[in-house]
């Protein structure tokens, strides 16, 4: 039986609060992977689906679900042989669990963009074969070179990934192709053609070149919603020169999947010439275009993070290998 001193003369409700912290003390509070377990759950309701999508087994998921369940007190979903649902409760936890998981993430982005400036390490990240271009190794030398102490992680990255990461600052510098979106700036390495990338089976696909009305309404390769628009717009050519709008097949995420894609016929795409070397595959025929415009390498970074340590100095290797490839001040 429990007791408190001066209980008489609390509040009702205050004593069934003591009772209810007192019963589930020891506890503690929810953990993060647990909120995140939650959320999953709670849009998939299904844990077998949840459980591969945290690359979990599922009894963990399971033992996971039953701790949270102690700890907050209540139960979030209602499961039988074929169903999971939301009770009540459960549906009305759910926000208030992602705004605690939106807002411990942006706590560990930040905590580790800062880390990163305190250490001297920096994250450079790449799309496609630019980790394999001359003027990424120049920069990297450079780098070394120029900053002894500082730490450098090249980290390649799909379609997806590489303008969200570099939004967000998960990573602080990145070896792309533009256009970006607002709030990147850039710095230009270099600029070469765009080639036409498609199956050999297509009735095409034996020429010498090509033009865009040569083309036709063919299907082109199309990109997860995540990927800003403006970026493969450019990529696809969308609009056409003649103002006709381009008809999009199957999405990919990488560079491997859109290569597949080509081969299988299910759609086009256009690639950096470079491609003919760094992505020759079984299926797949590059062509040269006459009147394609070319592609842009560069460097960007964040507008609000450029005067962070590691950036600056990545910014300060890629600016001297453009003047010693160019001759000329690069713009700032």
């Amino acid at each position: 039986m429990r007791t408190w001193a001066g209980s008489i003369a609390q509040p009702l409700w205050l004593q069934v609060g003591a009772l209810a912290v007192a019963d589930t003390a020891g506890l503690g509070e929810p953990s993060f992977q647990q909120l995140r377990i939650f959320l999953t759950l709670g849009e998939e309701l299904h844990f077998g689906r949840a459980a591969a999508r945290l690359h979990m087994t599922q009894p963990a998921l399971s033992r996971q679900m039953k701790d949270l369940e102690k700890r907050l007190g209540v139960v979030p979903f209602s499961r039988d042989s074929r169903t999971v649902s939301f009770t009540e409760a459960g549906r009305g936890l759910t926000e208030e669990a992602r705004v605690i998981v939106e807002s411990m993430g942006r706590l560990r982005l930040r905590a580790g963009q800062w880390g990163r400036t305190l250490a001297g390490h920096v994250v450079v990240g790449t799309i496609g074969a630019e980790a394999a271009m001359p003027y990424t190794r120049a920069i990297l030398e450079h780098l070394r070179a120029s900053q002894p102490r500082l730490t450098v992680e090249i980290r390649s990255l799909n379609f997806t990934e590489h303008l969200v990461q570099l939004m967000s600052g998960d990573i602080d510098v990145a070896i792309l192709r533009p256009p970006v979106p607002v709030g990147i700036e850039l710095l230009e390495l270099a600029t070469e053609p765009r080639v036409a990338c498609l199956a050999v089976t297509d009735p095409i696909a034996d020429l010498a070149e090509i033009s865009l009305a040569d083309l036709g309404d063919r299907v082109f390769v199309d990109v997860p919603p995540e990927v800003p628009r403006v970026w493969w717009d450019f990529w696809a050519m969308d609009p056409r020169p003649d103002g006709t709008r381009v008809r999009y097949g199957p999405v990919v995420s990488d560079m491997e999947g859109l290569l597949l894609a080509v081969a299988r016929g299910d759609g086009m795409c256009f690639l950096p010439a470079a491609a003919r070397e760094l992505f020759p595959r079984p299926g797949v025929r590059y062509l040269d275009v006459v009147d394609l415009s070319p592609s842009v390498s560069a460097l960007g970074w964040p507008v609000q993070y450029r005067d962070r340590p590691g950036v600056r100095a990545v910014r300060a290797a890629a600016s001297a290998i453009a003047v010693s490839s160019r001759g000329r001040t690069p713009p700032r």
